[in-house]
């Protein structure tokens, strides 16, 4: 088999971080997120291009799970990212999350996910299957927490693996 020269691996997570953009998009321009729609995100905070806090890098110093649903300010979709105000413990925060920085989109409302395989700073990458949500920066809610409940376990669904794409050897 030939060497691919294409990268159709990096198209591929290309074209799937442009869903994300997508989405962001439309609840950005109308400012909320259209029926039960909410999203569980989850990137590198040492990427390049991720601002956070101090605070926030300390407590996630590798990777952290955000929640985007009823309470959330100034959402920004650019091409290559987005910004977006939310609460952390009733202290307001502005993060700025580059695409390529993003390892997971979980949308539960409809059992929807993708997964990415993004580089740590080292070269390395964390394997696909490790992508933990971690104590999420859920806002006030009316359900009090929108990370599932200890003991509860996340409904498998569809997920995307770029390992089809990848080449066999």
């Amino acid at each position: 088999m030939g060497q691919d020269h294409i990268r159709y691996d990096i198209l591929a997570q290309d074209a799937l971080r442009g869903v994300i953009r997508k989405v962001l998009s439309e609840v950005a321009a109308t400012g909320r997120l259209p029926g039960e729609h909410h999203f569980f995100i989850t990137f590198l905070t040492g990427a390049p291009g991720v601002r956070i806090s101090q605070m926030l890098k300390s407590k996630y110093p590798e990777q952290m799970t955000i929640v985007v649903q009823h309470q959330f300010w100034e959402l920004k979709v650019t091409d290559s990212g987005f910004e977006i105000g939310l609460s952390f413990s009733d202290v307001p925060e502005k993060l700025v999350i580059p695409f390529n920085a993003i390892r997971g989109f979980y949308d539960p409302s409809v059992n929807f996910e993708l997964e990415f395989d993004v580089p740590l700073a080292d070269g390395e990458e964390l394997p696909a299957g490790e992508i933990t949500a971690y104590p999420v920066a859920a806002e006030k809610t009316e359900d009090a927490s929108a990370k599932p409940a200890e003991g509860e376990e996340k409904k498998q669904g569809s997920v995307v693996s770029l390992d089809a794409f990848r080449k066999k050897q």
